[in-house]
């Protein structure tokens, strides 16, 4: 349906538009990734987890499956970084602080994974009906702003060029269109969908708790800080709240 891929278009515009305001503002860095952080919390806790709730109630799903999910997500992103941090870092360098490229690229794609599944979420929620479809798309175009801003975020602060990082946050745009596009094609089972959903779940508290947070505090902490991450919180909570 037409109304899908211009809906999904939309995403591609707002990815660019959260890319570009955390390049504008790199400077500011820490303040970014400190509201980031919120905003990564608040989408496990107000967006994806209600969705997986309510996707257990329909379909009567094994709940455990779903954790073992998440709990795959959180360790295998951090198996993936500390290997990444051991292979190229020389011990007498290394330290908890240690940043490595690798580890900004493997995380923007993660996000570009999970932005090709807002794109598909997209088109399944029109295969339910018309409003279902506006409604997610309404959710996915508020908060790809947000992922624009993290896939900047992460791939600069892992030292990537800007070059570089301006290359995934376009990847990260065009992946939604091609996302809702997909599901013109075929059907994705809802079951594969809510492991999927908790899988994401575990690697964004991995990055946000483990990445994030800790290096926006890395120079100095601050009530403002902890305010922006609060704020982060919160804004997707109003968001999801009117979707």
């Amino acid at each position: 349906m037409a109304i899908v891929i211009i809906l999904s278009i939309a995403t591609f515009f707002s990815t660019l538009l959260g890319g570009f305001f955390a390049i504008k503002f790199k400077d500011k860095l820490h303040y970014i990734m400190a509201f980031a952080a919120g905003v990564l919390l608040g989408v496990v806790a107000f967006d994806i987890f209600p969705e997986i709730i309510e996707q257990v109630k329909i379909y009567n799903f094994n709940s455990i499956e779903i954790m073992v999910a998440l709990v795959l997500g959180f360790l295998i992103f951090h198996i993936l970084e500390k290997s990444i941090l051991i292979q190229h870092c020389h011990e007498e360098d290394c330290s908890i602080h240690h940043k490595h490229p690798h580890i900004g690229v493997a995380s923007a794609l993660a996000l570009v994974g999970h932005s090709f599944m807002d794109g598909v979420g997209i088109g399944l929620g029109f295969q339910v009906n018309t409003t279902v479809g506006i409604l997610v798309a309404v959710a996915v175009i508020s908060h790809d702003f947000t992922d624009g801003m993290n896939i900047i975020t992460l791939m600069l602060n892992n030292k990537n060029t800007a070059k570089k990082s301006k290359m995934f946050l376009l990847l990260g745009a065009i992946t939604p269109v091609l996302g809702a596009a997909s599901t013109l094609l075929f059907k994705l089972s809802p079951h594969f969908l809510v492991l999927y959903l908790g899988f994401f779940a575990g690697f964004l508290l991995y990055i946000g708790a483990s990445d994030i947070l800790p290096e926006a505090h890395s120079k100095q902490s601050s009530y403002k800080l902890i305010g922006l991450t609060i704020l982060g919180t919160l804004f997707i909570f109003i968001i999801t709240r009117f979707i």
